[in-house]
């Protein structure tokens, strides 16, 4: 058994309150993951835990967000445009990311990037909970 720090296992508990706490919601439509319309649900076996938002220091961001997306198995969700520039890592699981040039396989640590307008579908096609890090940065 890997040894893990006392970082990840925080991490992994807090996903899986926010798993247990949150995860008996039902959806009937899906539009942005990270900032559902009001009264819109997330799609079954998602769910959405915002860590914080600050100024940014990058030039053409006013600010930066941190949030995470936690699909159960078989949970997926489809953007037809991203809302912001993005940074994002899975910090536990496998998730199937499918873009308009392709598709592949975020595991645990991997890192990617999105643009704004830009559209994604993301699914959980393993057996566990996986979790979706996502840095949004917001312009001007």
């Amino acid at each position: 058994m890997e040894d893990i720090s006392r970082r990840e296992a925080l991490s992994f508990a807090v996903a899986a309150a926010s798993v247990t706490v949150a995860g008996s919601a039902t959806a009937l439509a899906q539009g942005s993951a990270l900032e559902p319309a009001p009264g819109q649900k997330l799609p079954e076996g998602v769910t959405r835990k915002v860590w914080s938002k600050h100024d940014s220091m990058l030039p053409g961001y006013k600010t930066v967000n941190m949030t995470d997306l936690i699909y159960q198995p078989g949970a997926k969700t489809n953007n037809p445009s991203m809302p912001s520039d993005m940074v994002c890592h899975v910090p536990q699981g496998e998730l199937r990311v499918k873009k308009p040039d392709g598709e592949f396989t975020a595991k645990t640590g991997d890192v990617w990037t999105c643009k704004k307008g830009e559209a994604e579908g993301i699914e959980n096609a393993g057996t566990t909970v996986a979790i979706m890090r996502v840095i949004s940065l917001l312009p001007a």
